[in-house]
């Protein structure tokens, strides 16, 4: 399944040029035919005119002879914290486990009920990401040797339009321009602090070693994906880790975006992670290591395909 067309980067020597991808082949978009630059058109996007792109004169080439790179330009990246519901189960239940004398089965029963009692009276749980992490599936996953604990977090990512600040849940899709995917790469023994455990989660160490968000290949238009059911599926060599669909997430797509618009304008071109489902290298005791290929699939997002090289390696 795939759009019927799409926005791309790719690179040509030392530049990056935007794309318009259709099937199989790419163009280069001029600024006249793109309107600005890449975030000036995602804030009043005519999907229109870029549709009646696919079919004029152009210089076309085939996708396979070019190197696609991240298809955004965010200038802020927000990720959302255990949205999906089995998945923080998985979480919690693993977490009592270890600190309790629950059984798993009441761990997870414990968990299980919690995460009902978030989706009817609770709020999204948002933490800042670098832009710098962004990079496309074209830059190797670089394994920091500080850790042998790095792990998957395939998610749907929401691409901001049109500026929002403090927008209704109603009017949340009308500032969503497109859709991507993007690995939400963690190193799992740096989210919890070990000397001052009342300070909690330090995102920043676990989450913004470089490269640590594969981003696209696609910019995909909104009318082309639906946020409320649309499948996630990740594979490490080959053997299907995550295999979900977005009807699980606690919190849908217009809760995160207008949730997230009441503290901080989302700017044009803007990233919001929407969360990461069930089957995470904690989940299956399994990291990652040095040649690993992870290949994940968003709906009609296209393919990503991630190589894992271990710092020394590198």
């Amino acid at each position: 399944m795939t759009a019927p067309y799409a926005l791309a980067r790719f690179r040509d020597g030392d530049a990056v040029h935007v794309g318009l991808v259709a099937g199989d082949r790419i163009r280069a978009l001029t600024a006249d035919e793109l309107g600005g630059g890449l975030n000036a058109f995602l804030a009043a996007p005519d999907w229109e005119r870029i549709a009646a792109l696919v079919e004029a004169p152009g210089e076309w080439h085939p996708v396979s002879d070019v190197t696609l790179t991240a298809p955004v330009e965010p200038r802020q990246v927000l990720q959302t914290g255990a949205n999906y519901r089995q998945h923080v189960i998985e979480l919690v239940a693993a977490g009592l486990t270890q600190n309790t004398d629950r059984t798993p089965e009441e761990a997870r029963a414990f968990a299980a009920d919690m995460m009902d009692e978030r989706a009817r009276s609770g709020e999204p749980y948002f933490f800042i990401g670098l832009t710098a992490c962004v990079v496309g599936d074209d830059v190797p996953l670089v394994l920091p040797a500080y850790s042998e604990v790095h792990d998957w977090e395939l998610e749907l990512a929401v691409v901001i339009g049109r500026e929002a600040f403090r927008v209704s849940r109603e009017a949340a899709l009308d500032h969503v321009a497109g859709y991507t995917m993007v690995n939400d790469v963690t190193t799992r023994d740096l989210v919890f602090r070990k000397d001052m455990k009342e300070i909690g989660t330090d995102w920043y160490r676990a989450k913004n070693a470089p490269g640590f968000l594969p981003t696209g290949p696609l910019l995909v238009p909104a009318h082309f994906v639906d946020p409320a059911d649309t499948p996630v599926r990740l594979e490490l060599n080959g053997q299907v880790m995550q295999d979900a669909s977005t009807s699980d997430l606690l919190f849908d797509v217009p809760a995160l975006v207008s949730a997230a618009s009441q503290t901080h304008p989302l700017l044009p071109g803007d990233l919001l992670l929407t969360g990461s489902p069930a089957g995470n290298g904690q989940h299956w005791k399994r990291f990652l290591r040095d040649g690993d290929v992870m290949t994940g699939t968003i709906g009609a997002l296209g393919t990503q395909v991630v190589r894992c090289v271990g710092e020394a390696a590198s």
